[in-house]
């Protein structure tokens, strides 16, 4: 069956529009493989550009073996940031704008020089990061209850929805991320605490195996933009009135206000 990239990619951009869930792609299209569903990715970014909004950098998703298990796939994926996902320090998250957010810490990478090619490993990432951040991903599946294959979050650009960075920027040299301690609370509950080494055992070491994986696409990242490395823990739902905040040794606090 040959799929239809482009009907796919306008059903996702209609659900983030009209901020109505749909079915997973792959109940219609049991073909939809990776390498198909990256192409649908690229019509769903391309849209965003086309109405205004510029990449600025690139996130992370199934980065545990936990998570990749539970979704029965074997290797992270992808997806690309734009500068309308980006809230400022200290803006509140407006869930209305979204069908079913969720949040979850992240380490953020800013490069300072262009990482691309098939051989980059965790070495270079470190080497071409200006600054680290601490960071809130905030997650929008436009599939209903997050239920979806792989290859249907791939299509569906990582379920890029959002994201803040907290504190100045921290400079990676002499920093082991792998042992970079985060607390996850809502409302001043804990939910959650992790390492850095949850992240494919070194934030740095996720964002290399993504540089790679972009290498077989002819893609690659550039100095100013941002990395999101993958969730340290599991992802929460949130409603107005909550209030996220996920705390990094030596990194910084990030704080999100809902309403």
């Amino acid at each position: 069956m040959t799929i239809p990239k482009q009907e796919i990619a306008h059903r996702l951009i209609e659900a983030a529009v009209t901020r109505t869930a749909t079915t997973p792609l792959t109940n219609d299209f049991p073909d939809l493989d990776p390498a198909t569903a990256y192409e649908v990715q690229d019509a769903v970014v391309q849209a965003r550009v086309d109405s205004g909004a510029a990449i600025i950098g690139a996130k992370l998703g199934l980065t545990s073996v936990a998570k990749q298990t539970q979704m029965n796939v074997t290797e992270p994926l992808y997806g690309w940031l734009t500068d309308d996902m980006q809230l400022d320090t200290g803006e509140t998250l407006v869930c209305s704008k979204y069908i079913q957010p969720r949040c979850e810490p992240e380490v953020a990478f800013l490069l300072g020089a262009d990482l691309e090619g098939p051989h980059v490993l965790a070495s270079h990432v470190l080497a071409a990061t200006a600054l680290i951040f601490p960071a809130v991903d905030i997650l929008d599946s436009r599939f209903a209850g997050y239920k979806f294959t792989g290859p249907d979050v791939i299509a569906d650009n990582s379920s890029c929805a959002g994201f803040v960075f907290g504190g100045q920027g921290v400079d990676p040299r002499g920093i082991d991320l792998r042992l970079i301690g985060c607390t996850f609370e809502k409302n001043g509950a804990l939910l959650a605490t992790a390492a850095g080494a949850a992240v494919l055992g070194h934030p740095a070491a996720a964002v290399a195996w993504m540089v790679r994986r972009m290498a077989l696409r002819g893609q690659g990242m550039r100095a100013g933009q941002v990395v999101m490395a993958g969730a340290l823990t599991e992802a929460v739902a949130v409603s107005p009135g909550d209030t996220i905040v996920a705390r990094f040794d030596r990194l910084g606090t990030v704080e999100l206000p809902c309403r």
